[in-house]
């Protein structure tokens, strides 16, 4: 793996998907309000980081990737911090749609603490558009992927539900990608069944049990699952993460790999292992490196991302002593 991990350094890929601006505030418990039972925070720190598809395309740029990303953004100071954090890892942001009439997406975290104690999340406040895409939005969108199309080797659609990848969209990109033998990848937290023909698929077990609607209880039905979603959507492969029990590839071969966790350290936050792992494993594939070793590599990453709190990348340096310290232990 140390070898695939040199050959995805300066592969060419585009992330496609609803860009989101993660929003952290920090703050320090001060007292019970007097208008209510609540607790005051004494705002300490903002801090803005990619989020969403964003959070793929960061990774994908500081595994060492060159990274281009497609999505829409508000002309509103949220999208120039998301802008802002992509651009600082290098991600190629130049394409991005920026429109009026759909407000960056963002979750904003509050983090508490006090001197003694923890900080921790205590509510999340989201803020989405609902409205489907203006015609022009969603021309700009395609007319920007079709351009780039040329000059990558691996396209991600990273669907939150959000509305980015329309059906104009999803349909382009697996049409296109096909025609010229790029390799691509989804992950979609919704509506998994819609794409039909795309290279490969990311989903972890409990998205996989609602697409299918059925409950995955043993080894035997998760294994069954896979090898159907593979099928119904005759795709070349399809990864489902498991949390504590890893991965399993399924290949069209007819194959079923499961992968074992890599690290059984304590895990602190969860969010974005996901991107990361889609992240790893178009890069990968871009590279020409086999799925097999894609999925054991995005195994890694992940588990390197788990282990940080928030929204986090992985460097290539990360990756590259996380399998040294693999080697080593063997």
């Amino acid at each position: 793996m140390v070898n695939a991990l040199a050959q995805i350094q300066g592969a060419p890929v585009l992330i496609i998907g609803d860009m989101v601006a993660d929003i952290y505030l920090d703050g320090e418990i001060a007292r019970v309000s007097r208008e209510a039972p609540v607790l005051v925070l004494e705002q300490r720190a903002e801090r803005v980081v990619a989020g969403g598809a964003a959070n793929v395309a960061n990774n994908a740029a500081t595994l060492g990737g060159v990274s281009y990303a497609v999505g829409i953004c508000g002309t509103d100071a949220s999208g120039d911090a998301l802008l802002t954090a992509l651009g600082g890892n290098g991600v190629h942001t130049e394409h991005f749609v920026r429109a009026a009439a759909h407000p960056t997406i963002t979750k904003t975290r509050i983090i508490a603490g006090g001197r003694a104690t923890v900080s921790q999340q205590i509510v999340r406040i989201d803020r989405e558009w609902h409205t489907p895409l203006a015609a022009e939005t969603e021309e700009s969108l395609c007319t920007r992927i079709h351009a780039l199309l040329p000059a990558v080797r691996g396209v991600v659609l990273s669907d939150y539900g959000s509305g980015t990848v329309t059906a104009r969209v999803r349909r382009m990109v697996i049409e296109e990608t096909r025609r010229r033998g790029i390799p691509s990848i989804v992950d979609a937290r919704y509506d998994i069944l819609s794409y039909a023909g795309i290279g490969y698929v990311k989903q972890n077990d409990a998205e996989l049990a609602a697409a299918l609607g059925r409950t995955l209880s043993s080894e035997a039905e998760i294994h069954a699952a896979g090898h159907a979603l593979r099928e119904q959507l005759r795709a070349d492969g399809v990864l489902i993460t498991r949390g504590a029990d890893g991965m399993t590839l399924f290949l069209a071969d007819g194959s079923a790999t499961d992968i074992p966790v890599s690290d059984h350290s304590e895990i602190f936050d969860v969010s974005g292992a996901g991107d990361t792992c889609v992240a790893v494993m178009i890069l990968a594939l871009a590279a020409g490196v086999a799925p097999l070793t894609a999925a054991r590599l995005s195994n890694i990453a992940s588990g390197i991302a788990v282990r940080r709190r928030g929204t986090a990348t992985v460097s290539a340096a990360d990756l590259s002593a996380a399998l040294g310290a693999a080697e080593g232990g063997r």
